[in-house]
């Protein structure tokens, strides 16, 4: 795995991180999760566009979208109780092989 795929991941990671702290910011009325949210954003953005450098845009976006589309909708069950149905995991899971499929057929390692 190069350098640009784990700065993928690192972005896609951010963007779960940034999509949970938008609740927590309450239409941005708390300051410390609102700097934190922000942050995140800012970071994951930047570490997407480094990643994309190396890798074609099309397949690092849909696999930044996945990750952080995969996160929030995990954590969102965790903290927030979202319902954790059997078909909601079965697309999940769906998505994750998406994302791999993606990665394994992007023709950079």
């Amino acid at each position: 795995m190069t350098s640009s795929w784990i700065l993928l991941i690192v972005a896609g990671l951010l963007e779960v991180c940034w999509t949970i702290g938008l609740k927590y910011t309450q239409g941005f009325t708390r300051p410390l999760p609102s700097v934190l949210t922000v942050g995140a954003m800012i970071a994951s953005m930047g570490l997407l566009g480094l990643a994309v450098k190396q890798l074609p845009i099309g397949t690092a976006y849909a696999v930044w979208v996945g990750i952080g589309a995969f996160g929030a909708a995990i954590a969102g069950m965790v903290l927030f109780h979202e319902p954790a149905t059997p078909s909601r995991l079965f697309f999940l899971a769906l998505l994750i092989i998406a994302i791999m499929g993606l990665k394994f057929t992007s023709g950079t390692h």
